[in-house]
């Protein structure tokens, strides 16, 4: 079975926020503790699943905020007369 060999280093996701939430997942890249401390000694491939990982995060909290502006986001105009 042939390798492929990367052309390209994968770029480190940091984009300079640094700031953790409780549970230790970083506002601006959006990796954990783990993956932050680890990515120089990670593998391409190990690289790859972690930057999956934050596209289905970044995914989530997009259908977060959604979720939360429907709830917030009703007008009270095109409710017509409530009492």
């Amino acid at each position: 079975m042939n390798q492929q060999f990367e052309l390209f280093e994968i770029a480190n996701p940091c984009i300079g926020l640094c700031q953790s939430n409780k549970k230790g997942y970083c506002f601006g890249c959006l990796r954990s503790r783990t993956e932050r401390q680890r990515w120089h000694d990670m593998t391409t491939e190990q690289q790859r699943e972690v930057l999956r990982l934050i596209a289905g995060r970044k995914l989530r909290i997009e259908q977060m905020r959604q979720r939360k502006g429907e709830q917030l986001g009703f007008d009270f105009d095109e409710m017509g007369e409530l009492f």
